[in-house]
């Protein structure tokens, strides 16, 4: 989901996921010339030990507060998230369906998210997430 919408504190991550997706939306014109399909899988939550194990945190007071909101919204949204298996299967689809389409979103968290953006527009979405997030 990192390239289809951003959340507080996790700007450089995003900013590297909307690269990718449009450097592929882009490159999809140029490799499509020689019969070269690229695709990209945008999965919600993964059910894995990444949160505790890799989660980088600010340490900065000045973010404590925010940060602290952010990680009690992952716990929350992490007792929906999707085992591998179901991103993987998403993953052979994309690779295997013949289809001329880029994204592919993954995971019931993700598709809820990215439809509901769908639904009420990018910034009446961006700052509904303001407010989940920020109050």
């Amino acid at each position: 989901m990192g390239g289809l919408f951003g959340f507080p504190l996790h700007s450089i991550y995003h900013a590297t996921k909307f690269g990718v997706e449009g450097w592929s939306e882009s490159i999809s014109f140029e490799l499509g010339l020689h019969n070269i399909g690229i695709k990209t899988v945008a999965p919600g939550g993964i059910s894995t030990d990444f949160i505790g194990r890799s989660l980088d945190r600010s340490s900065h007071p000045a973010y404590r507060e925010l940060e602290e909101k952010l990680v009690a919204k992952n716990d929350r949204m992490m007792e929906g998230a999707s085992t591998p298996e179901q991103i993987a299967s998403v993953v052979y689809q994309a690779a295997t369906d013949g289809k001329d389409q880029i994204r592919y979103v993954a995971g019931p968290d993700a598709t809820t998210l990215y439809a509901r953006r769908l639904e009420i527009g990018h910034e009446s979405f961006r700052k509904e997430i303001q407010k989940q997030f920020l109050g």
